[in-house]
């Protein structure tokens, strides 16, 4: 595991810290003395994941937990209204390609559910908590090694939709952010990363797949580029694990970044406040 000295006194919100890879990274970050918010969409979860940080982060208290409904974008915001300020923000919380049902699914505001979820959710957090005048230092985007390049004629998925197709579009939207908001707002430090492949989680067996790894392998890649991040290294990267890899070409694309951010702020608009450019 990366060194944690760094990570001691921070405060971190971790989205989808109920379960999982996500679960796996709040414990470790307990653990290594940082105050840990954990968040889920169900307060029963929420409330045992609490008591389980307060039990094991030892200096470290959870103060509280969070619950909110990411594929809700009136529930995303209020989750950004009432986080406190925080050091870092970590986007864990996901769903997958859906197995093999191939039927395509939408959020409560009736966009495709993975892209609600994966993407607009991370970014409409980020984005308030940043308008708001509560920027966290550091955002990480758990994203995915499976990426497809997005369709903005058809961002939605509304032709020939594929799960499969839906969560690696999802996935590649969050790398673009990540590296869109290294550009617009440089004093964030923020990186996306895979962390690992199959492993072994909720999302994975839902699926129908046989984990490859253990999910405490997804939970180290995180906070190797956590501490990679505090480290005051270059911005916007993305991750392989432990590895700096390269996404797909569209990542590099600054038309294509400006494209889903005018689409990601309209999809949001009755929810995304505005601020002035940094």
């Amino acid at each position: 595991m990366a060194s944690t000295h760094r990570l001691r006194g921070q405060h971190i919100l971790v989205t989808g810290a109920t379960d999982g890879i996500g679960a796996l990274t709040a414990d470790a970050l307990a653990r290594a003395g940082s105050i840990v918010y954990p968040h889920g969409r169900n307060a029963e979860k929420v409330e045992r994941t609490v008591a389980s940080l307060r039990a094991h982060g030892g200096a470290a208290i959870a103060p509280r937990g969070f619950v909110a409904d990411l594929a809700s974008l009136e529930e995303t915001a209020r989750l950004a209204r009432e986080v406190p300020q925080l050091d870092v923000l970590i986007n864990n919380a996901g769903i997958g390609t859906g197995g093999s049902r191939g039927v395509r699914e939408t959020s409560r505001d009736g966009h495709e559910l993975r892209f609600a979820v994966n993407y607009l959710a991370p970014f409409l957090l980020t984005r308030n908590l940043i308008a708001q005048g509560r920027a966290p230092k550091v955002v990480i985007n758990v994203s995915s090694i499976g990426q497809e390049e997005i369709d903005f004629d058809d961002p939605m998925l509304e032709r020939g939709y594929s799960g499969s197709s839906a969560y690696c579009r999802s996935k590649l939207a969050q790398i673009l952010f990540t590296f869109d908001l290294a550009e617009t707002h440089p004093t964030i430090k923020t990186h996306a990363l895979h962390p690992g492949t199959y492993l072994d989680t909720n999302m994975v067996r839902g699926a129908n797949i046989r984990p490859l790894g253990p999910a405490r392998d997804g939970a180290d890649a995180t906070l190797f580029v956590l501490n990679h991040a505090l480290e005051n290294g270059p911005s916007g990267q993305y991750f392989n694990q432990q590895h700096l890899a390269r996404p797909l070409d569209q990542a590099y694309d600054r038309t294509a970044r400006k494209q889903l951010r005018s689409l990601s702020e309209r999809l949001t608009a009755p929810y995304l406040l505005r601020a002035p450019a940094p």
